[in-house]
């Protein structure tokens, strides 16, 4: 199963409340990164054990490890959890710019050194959200 479907599973496998929203989430952000790679991973370890969420991934840099070795990764991430939702913002170096930038113009949401999480989209400026990504993208891509 590629990509592409394996998102649709997973956003179709949601509530209703948040598979309208995830989806929602899914296109404006396909919108802010046209043609940047996707990704989905489901959460589980190489034994199969569930460790995290399933995570709709976008965009891809490198981790340079302490020990000389590197790996790809997503930039962005969107997840469902228990609660509502999270956007993960990984690589930004300054932890403290997202809550700084955004923290106190998003909305009802908690925004931490690399996720934003909220209940639903209703609760949220989602342009806001849209500009914090659009800066993880650019901020994090590998040149």
């Amino acid at each position: 199963m590629g990509t592409e479907e394996q998102i649709k599973n997973y956003i179709a496998s949601q509530p209703e409340a948040k598979r309208i929203d995830m989806q929602a989430l899914h296109e404006r952000t396909m919108e802010a990164l046209p043609g940047c790679q996707l990704w989905f991973t489901d959460g589980k370890n190489s034994d199969g054990k569930v460790v995290a969420n399933p995570n709709i991934g976008y965009g891809c840099y490198t981790i340079k490890y302490a020990d000389g070795t590197t790996k790809e990764f997503y930039q962005i991430g969107l997840s469902a959890n228990t609660s509502g939702i999270s956007v993960y913002i990984l690589g930004l170096e300054d932890k403290t710019y997202l809550a700084q930038t955004y923290g106190k113009i998003i909305g009802k949401a908690s925004v931490t050194g690399y996720c934003i999480k909220f209940k639903s989209v209703k609760d949220i400026n989602v342009d806001v959200l849209l500009e914090a990504i659009r800066y993880g993208f650019e901020s994090t891509r590998d040149i």
